[in-house]
């Protein structure tokens, strides 16, 4: 694959993660429900793209598997309690705690600009509690907060696979997903608008993203790939908005626009340092 090819598939992969929120708002069921029927599609999809899937059952590659288990059914609840806008922002503030743990974990020092962009994330976390919520969607904001949390260790435990194909966690992370989810998918009654709805969500937005993402992570400088990623926590409130007239409340907005603001900051800025040592 050449270069402008992974930024295109990039591009692609976001654009699909991006529609998440709007098509779970679409679909009208359980979100345990919704998390499951998703991954089974998306199962599939992955299954018969990889053909041989390969399962070494390490300690991170479980670990992955748990955590991208546990974001999915987080984020959908949070998505279905709060407004798209919350649920992907507050889930997008992932990379600081990647920041926070990688010193033990992943042996790699925290330095001033880390500690930097935990600060001003916290403030833009504080900020999406000051809207007026109902019960639920503090709740919301809250699952979204643990979405990112389960998100970053995610993250964590495919950096401590190194070389490993991440896709084989993902599908590993699926299956799980079903296990878990899988009487709450016995007690919805989908009807035909949500059967839609479930299969451009594990057909599109998980099934064909991340083949585009496996194939396309390695040939990408990290700067371009931390920019490109910011498409999806921009579009999905788009998305929704557009289709739905959902808005997140002022405080969220400033809140998203700080939290947005610090991941990339310290993506970019890390991304220019190594780039600089490798130049040396």
């Amino acid at each position: 694959m050449t270069y402008p090819a992974a930024i295109a598939s990039l591009v692609a992969a976001s654009v699909l993660w991006s529609s998440g929120g709007l098509l779970i708002k679409f679909v009208a069921l359980n979100p345990l429900a919704i998390a499951g029927m998703r991954s089974a599609i998306a199962a599939v999809v992955l299954t018969a793209v990889i053909r041989k899937p390969h399962f070494h059952f390490s300690f991170p590659q479980i670990g992955g598997a748990v955590s991208y288990a546990a974001t999915v059914i987080l984020f959908i609840s949070a998505t279905k309690l709060t407004t798209a806008a919350n649920a992907i922002i507050l889930q997008y503030t992932a990379p600081i705690y990647v920041a926070l743990f990688s010193s033990r974990f992943l042996k790699e020092k925290i330095h001033w600009f880390d500690a930097a962009a935990v600060a001003v994330v916290l403030c833009g976390i504080f900020l999406f509690f000051l809207d007026d919520l109902t019960p639920g969607g503090y709740f919301g904001n809250v699952l979204a907060l643990c979405a990112g949390f389960s998100m970053a260790w995610l993250g964590l435990f495919l950096r401590k696979q190194k070389d490993a194909s991440p896709i084989e966690t993902v599908l590993l992370g699926n299956l799980i997903t079903i296990f878990v989810t899988f009487p709450f998918m016995l007690s919805g009654r989908p009807g035909l608008f949500d059967w839609l709805g479930l299969g451009a969500l594990g057909v599109f937005q998980i099934g064909f993203s991340y083949v585009l993402y496996s194939h396309a992570i390695k040939k990408v400088k990290a700067i371009d790939a931390m920019l490109i990623f910011t498409i999806e926590p921009v579009l999905n409130p788009v998305w929704v908005y557009l289709f739905i007239g959902e808005t997140p409340g002022r405080w969220a907005l400033v809140g998203g626009v700080l939290v947005i603001t610090a991941v990339v900051s310290r993506g970019v800025y890390i991304a220019r340092v190594r780039n600089a040592g490798t130049d040396r």
